[in-house]
């Protein structure tokens, strides 16, 4: 005879193997909050995100929301400095990061990332600054500000030690700031020579300044692709926002954000 119990257990497992049959991945998603998607960003980095009155606007929450209408879940935004998110991700503060990161192996090494759109860095002076670098090679000797964390700072140091120094010029003087609008104050203000700062921020930035500051470089700067952060381990997550990222380029909403926030493409995994 069968014991209740283990009849029990067994048509409770029937019961799931036929949901997740049937339900979208989604519901399996290992969100914190059930119908929720808690997303952690930086919410001073116009236009990836930024405030509109009491509105999180930008490419990433449009990028969220995309992604959510997709899973049947509703974002919502934890604001974070930037050097924080991938703690914050492993420490369970949000289920995923998309603050306009780019995808590196430090930052792998800690979460899983999903590519999700290409961008680089854009070099900013002050109009009347006496200074136009053209290319990162053109910042030997400058002081160059930027937002901390960002993986540009090591990549001025690598530049300093293996381009500036052997062509006798002086090392890059890097300036970490906590926001990118506070290094384009310093610009301003005569403490730095020179801002770098992602492509779509850099424009507005410049366009906000009213012409006092412009961008100098021609091309982009170290160009990446930016990812998607999720935990480490949380794979049903994981592979349910590949799903709703690939579908919102079937429906094309994916290409319609990509050029509405002029940023590059990436081939989206099925």
């Amino acid at each position: 005879m069968t014991h209740p119990l283990r009849s029990i257990s067994f048509k409770r497992n029937l019961f799931t193997l036929v949901l997740s049959a049937v339900l979208p991945v989604a519901a399996f998603a290992q969100t914190m909050v059930p119908g929720q998607l808690k997303v952690g960003m930086e919410i001073t980095y116009p236009p990836f995100e930024s405030w509109q009155g009491d509105k999180v606007v930008g490419f990433d929450p449009d990028m969220a929301e995309m992604l959510g209408r997709e899973l049947k879940l509703k974002p919502s935004f934890v604001d974070t400095k930037f050097p924080g998110l991938i703690l914050g991700l492993g420490g369970g503060q949000f289920d995923a990061v998309i603050s306009g990161m780019y995808i590196t192996p430090e930052r792998t090494a800690q979460a899983d990332a999903i590519a999700y759109g290409k961008t680089g860095a854009a070099i900013m002076v002050a109009k009347d600054g006496g200074v136009m670098p053209r290319t990162e090679n053109d910042l030997c000797g400058l002081k160059v500000g930027l937002q901390a964390g960002t993986s540009w700072v090591n990549a001025l140091k690598k530049l300093s030690a293996e381009y500036c120094v052997p062509q006798g010029k002086p090392a890059v003087v890097v300036s970490e700031f906590p926001t990118a609008p506070e290094a384009s104050q310093a610009l301003l203000s005569r403490n730095i020579q020179a801002q770098m700062e992602i492509a779509g921020a850099a424009k507005m930035l410049a366009e906000r300044s009213k012409g006092r500051i412009v961008i100098s470089s021609q091309a982009l700067v170290y160009p990446q692709t930016l990812g998607i952060y999720v935990k480490k381990g949380n794979t049903a997550l994981y592979q349910a926002l590949q799903k709703a990222l690939a579908a919102g380029q079937a429906s094309g909403d994916y290409a319609a954000l990509i050029k509405k926030y002029d940023l590059e493409p990436v081939a989206v995994a099925k």
